[in-house]
């Protein structure tokens, strides 16, 4: 099973940024926010903030250094999801999974944009759905 959780966005603050948002929203940012990773909860979806050292900004519609983001999916098994989005055309770029199965892998889509497949440690899958043991 597969689920869309993230979609985050390089930047060079994220506590700053995710303020920011917050009140374009009228959302809180989440409470275990900090330096390197902030958060707004929309649902099932968080917009996250990820820190990014020498992070250079986007000069969209120039396509020049274009938009910067990925988004992340939360799984119950890498194996069966890293074939099928294999199949369907997917580079697996790195794998960063420590032996208890719990980690990430990054990945491009067929034309380049990143996205993750995810096994976090206080997820458990209810009916198809994540749900997150915090």
């Amino acid at each position: 099973m597969l689920q869309l959780t993230d979609f985050i966005i390089d930047c060079p603050d994220p506590m700053r940024l995710a303020a920011f948002y917050a009140e374009v929203t009228g959302r809180p940012v989440k409470p275990d926010s900090h330096d390197h990773w902030a958060g707004i909860r929309f649902g099932a979806i968080e917009l996250a903030f990820q820190r990014v050292n020498d992070y250079r900004a986007p000069n969209w519609p120039d396509d020049e250094h274009p938009k910067q983001y990925h988004l992340d999916f939360e799984v119950d098994e890498f194996a069966p999801e890293q074939r099928r989005v294999v199949a369907l055309g997917a580079t697996l770029r790195k794998d960063f999974v420590g032996p208890e199965g719990y980690g990430w892998q990054v990945y491009t889509d067929p034309i380049g944009h990143p996205f993750c497949l995810c096994r976090n440690k206080g997820v458990v899958w209810n009916d198809g759905e994540v749900v997150w043991q915090r």
